[in-house]
């Protein structure tokens, strides 16, 4: 592997979010991969049911175990009830209390009815997956925790959950343990988040507001900006002059190849631009991924992207 490794993943919570499409998720898993071809024990968090690692590594479904994908990394898909059921069971020790409380309707109706509770015990599973000391029995530790993080405006929310809770429930546990989250979300030191967006000139103004508001609002750090798809520079200025003289050309092949290669020119150049406004735009520093031209990611280009990644 490259000598130089990113320093936000020397962190042990790593967020990456941004525009949905914008492939935050390739994004989440290329890290993954780097962190672990690094030596790092890294797991990759799923907070939606899409199930894209084991996909990915042609693996049968992840569910809410932590399954090992490949040398020093792990996966798991973090489902809200499965982490509300493993809250109560670590903080109710007898277990006759337990069974009685996951059977009572009133208790399933007002986990239900209650507004961001799915999003504040979600992140609770991931802070115990971030502990040196975990409280789940057999928990591996991890020197790294990556989160497929939800897209810009549920996002914002999700992060944002604990700060809320801890300002309703101002005293008893739930107070405290959102404390907890919170504290550990905006610690600059421990919790990094990455950015993605794409060449393009909403998801570049998106990103830009994104930043202002997770950093300015919640107080996260906002370690890096990373343009993802971006198509390859292939042409100079002369080449591209040619290209538009084989338009005219007789031949109907030669005639497509030079628009082939016009398109190709012209989407890189706008793409460019996209990639300076961004780097205007923000105060992160930005890193650059490659376009993949394939139907669908693969192990292959996706350990491609992890060694792109500086």
């Amino acid at each position: 592997m490259n000598a130089f490794i990113p320093a936000f993943l020397d962190k042990r919570l790593l967020f990456v979010t941004g525009k949905g499409g914008v492939g935050k998720t390739t994004v989440a898993m290329a890290l993954g991969i780097r962190a672990a071809l690094e030596g790092k024990r890294t797991i990759v968090c799923e907070v939606a049911a899409t199930e894209n690692a084991s996909r990915l590594f042609a693996q049968s479904a992840v569910g809410f175990h932590e399954v090992e994908l490949a040398n020093d990394l792990w996966a798991i898909s973090i489902d809200p009830d499965e982490s509300m059921r493993e809250y109560v069971l670590l903080q109710l020790k007898v277990k006759a209390m337990r069974d009685l409380l996951f059977r009572s309707r009133m208790f399933t109706y007002l986990a239900a009815a209650t507004p961001g509770l799915n999003e504040l015990v979600t992140i609770g599973k991931i802070w115990e997956l971030a502990q040196l000391d975990r409280k789940v029995k057999h928990g591996r530790k991890y020197d790294l925790v990556i989160v497929d993080a939800p897209a810009t405006g549920h996002g914002i929310s999700f992060l944002q959950t604990p700060r809320t809770f801890a300002s309703i429930a101002r005293v008893g546990p739930i107070h405290s343990q959102a404390m907890q989250l919170e504290a550990l979300i905006t610690d600059q030191e421990q919790t990094g988040t990455v950015i993605v967006s794409l060449p393009e000139e909403m998801p570049v103004n998106e990103t830009a507001r994104l930043e202002s508001e997770l950093s300015g609002g919640i107080g996260i750090a906002i370690d890096r900006v990373v343009m993802n798809g971006l198509y390859p520079d292939a042409f100079t200025k002369g080449e591209v002059k040619k290209l538009a003289k084989l338009k005219k050309c007789e031949d109907s092949e030669v005639r497509a190849a030079g628009r082939a290669g016009i398109s190709q020119a012209t989407r890189a150049a706008a793409q460019r631009e996209q990639l300076a406004r961004l780097e205007q735009m923000v105060a992160a520093p930005v890193s650059t991924l490659p376009y993949v031209f394939k139907p669908e990611l693969d192990l292959k280009a996706a350990r491609r992207l992890a060694e792109e990644l500086d």
